[in-house]
């Protein structure tokens, strides 16, 4: 499986910093996944650049891994979805829009970004060029989260969505259940997660909750899907897939789950585009980037390219 990292937005009338040319990026791609040998790096950015990093750190960089911008530009598919390549280094361009239209044209698998650039502006380009996957409705995100136990829980929507409305909530469940199935080989178990518990209290968050609910039970998801700590539900004490009400809860969630709980979180994992095409934080390391870039590709097998 192909993948790669992606060139980011750079300050007022400077070059972008690519991915690519990140140091850790390199790391990842040379010592971790080629000694893997299960993925094909590919490194967008400047190939002098790349090179010259590669050779302080002692890594062999194929000519094949680098991408150059200039000559993506040359493909008349990946130029109709920029426009002026002239523009990609100007202030204010999102230039992951550039790794984006290279996985819409086929050139990679998956695509990892976000080492050097705001998630809106990944989001954006994610939007932009990929687009949503088909019935799709709502873009979100995901952390697969590794129990200390051993257990691997999905958590949603811990990065994209605020304030997810009762349509949003179903969406965000079945992309996160497709997403757990297709990382962990387990079958989903979702729970909706809620501070009432059956929604015995009456009030508007809880309501969104139930009727969230209410519109997942009715889609062809998976065989057992019911509310948590319901004694009569197939997923009570059982879920896998952890639905949270609102981002704010969600991200407090994986947090606590991860320090205080000594989980290994992955993430976030973007859902619903049309291929997989993920965001990194900007203070991750080479290991978190061979992660997120297995995970890409995991994602890659399950969802093709519109």
């Amino acid at each position: 499986s192909r993948w790669s990292f992606c060139p980011c937005g750079g300050l007022l009338w400077r070059p972008p910093q690519a991915d690519g040319e990140d140091q850790r990026a390199i790391r990842a791609a040379t010592a971790a996944l080629a000694a893997e040998g299960t993925l094909s790096p590919r490194l967008v950015g400047r190939s002098q650049k790349i090179r010259g990093f590669a050779s302080q750190l002692g890594c062999d960089v194929p000519q094949e891994w680098i991408f150059v911008v200039g000559e993506l530009a040359q493909d008349s598919t990946v130029s109709a979805m920029i426009g002026n390549p002239s523009s990609w280094t100007r202030c204010g361009r999102n230039t992951s829009t550039w790794h984006a239209a290279a996985l819409r044209a086929g050139y990679v698998d998956a695509c990892v970004a976000g080492a050097g650039c705001p998630t809106a502006l990944v989001l954006r380009a994610a939007l932009r060029v990929i687009g949503l996957a088909p019935g799709c409705r709502t873009l979100s995100s995901s952390f697969l989260m590794l129990l200390p136990d051993g257990r691997e829980l999905t958590f949603s929507d811990c990065a994209v969505v605020p304030d997810p409305s009762s349509e949003q909530l179903a969406d965000i469940a079945a992309a996160t259940a497709a997403t757990h199935q297709a990382l962990t080989g387990e079958q989903a178990k979702v729970a909706m997660l809620s501070f009432s518990t059956r929604g015995g209290a009456v009030r508007p968050h809880v309501d969104k909750v139930k009727s969230g609910m209410g519109i997942l039970r009715i889609r062809p998801l998976v065989p057992q899907i019911g509310a948590s700590k319901a004694p009569d539900s197939a997923v009570a004490g059982h879920a896998n897939v952890l639905n949270f009400p609102t981002l704010n809860a969600a991200n407090i969630g994986y947090k606590i789950t991860e320090r205080p709980g000594g989980a290994v979180a992955l993430g976030p994992i973007l859902q619903g585009l049309a291929a997989p095409m993920n965001d990194l934080s900007r203070g991750r390391r080479a290991e978190d980037m061979f992660s997120m870039g297995l995970l890409s590709a995991m994602q890659s097998l399950a969802v093709q390219p519109a």
